[in-house]
């Protein structure tokens, strides 16, 4: 499995490298389109994406395993199996870097939605991948008038610009990927598409169905916010609903835990828009009470502390 070390230690000065841009669309089989093309790059254009890699990389001190509820900070990056995203296709796309997929005019790059960063060394690849700007909108950058400061004064800039942002969404090394924005890394690879696709066969997992009278107010509360869906899969993630010792505590205790959550005469859940927000924080076991002072409290997370 790849680590932080591997990622930190690859010989970045010795890497050859190449800059894809990708525009992305939505396949007949449910599956994302990603369409690349590679861009001649100068030695100082290359010189200066291996600098910002490299400060990049430096700034990870630790990771935190991905959940659809984790979050980290400038420190540390989340990490998630390659296979369990879309990148495969990314990957396989910037393999071929042959003449027919370069870019030969502005309009190939034109609306990319993300850039990647390709550096091969030693037979190991490592993509540097982050979204792009406004620079690269023609219908935002159309009626705009560019100018450069040069020998102290400005001049108009006739030829199309484009900026690469030194910060960058995540990185894919081996077997693993390393997320620094959680946002843009499930916009990229249309990770929340999953969400809903996860979320709908939830809904038809008999074991989950069964806890409740109904499921309706609880579909329109999660609807297509994609916070309330990355609650819902760790929801199936955690399997609570499957214990039934957890659920006979949950029946027994929700009223001392100040859970507004009501069940009909055969034990089940009744949603209600009102409730939706209290049965989630109880299927996630969120709801913990402190033994310093007696009081409950919502929490993010409830990974167990050695």
């Amino acid at each position: 499995m790849t680590t932080l070390p591997d990622l930190k230690g690859f010989d970045l000065a010795g890497a050859d490298v190449t800059v894809w841009v990708f525009r992305t669309s939505s396949g007949q089989d449910g599956r994302p389109r990603f369409t690349g093309r590679w861009v001649g790059i100068t030695e100082d254009l290359a010189a200066r994406l291996r600098e910002a890699v490299g400060g990049a990389l430096a700034g990870i001190t630790e990771t935190i395993e991905y959940d659809v509820l984790a979050q980290n900070n400038e420190g540390s990056a989340l990490t998630i199996e390659t296979d369990e995203t879309y990148v495969h296709l990314i990957a396989g796309a910037v393999a071929d870097d042959t003449p027919g997929r370069k870019a030969r005019n502005v309009k190939d790059l034109a609306n990319s939605k993300f850039t990647v960063i390709k550096f091969v060394r030693d037979g190991l690849t490592l993509l540097a991948v982050s979204r792009t700007d406004a620079s690269w909108s023609t219908r935002k950058a159309s009626g705009l008038i560019r100018a450069v400061f040069s020998d102290n004064e400005l001049d108009v800039e006739e030829d199309p610009v484009f900026t690469i942002r030194p910060v960058f969404d995540f990185f894919v090394l081996g077997d693993r990927i390393f997320i620094k924005s959680k946002l843009n890394f499930e916009s990229v690879l249309v990770y929340k598409a999953g969400h809903q696709q996860a979320f709908t066969a939830l809904k038809e997992e008999a074991e989950f169905v069964a806890i409740f009278s109904e499921l309706s107010p609880l579909d329109a509360f999660v609807g297509s916010n994609k916070i309330h869906l990355r609650r819902a899969i760790a929801i199936q993630s955690k399997g609570h609903y499957k214990d039934t010792g957890f659920m006979d505590r949950l029946r027994a205790e929700h009223g001392n835990m100040r859970l507004v959550i009501a069940f009909d005469e055969q034990g089940r859940i009744v949603p209600t828009p009102e409730t939706c927000r209290h049965i989630f924080q109880a299927l996630l076991n969120h709801r913990l009470e402190s033994r310093l002072d007696s009081q409950f409290y919502d929490v993010p997370s409830t990974e167990p502390v050695s």
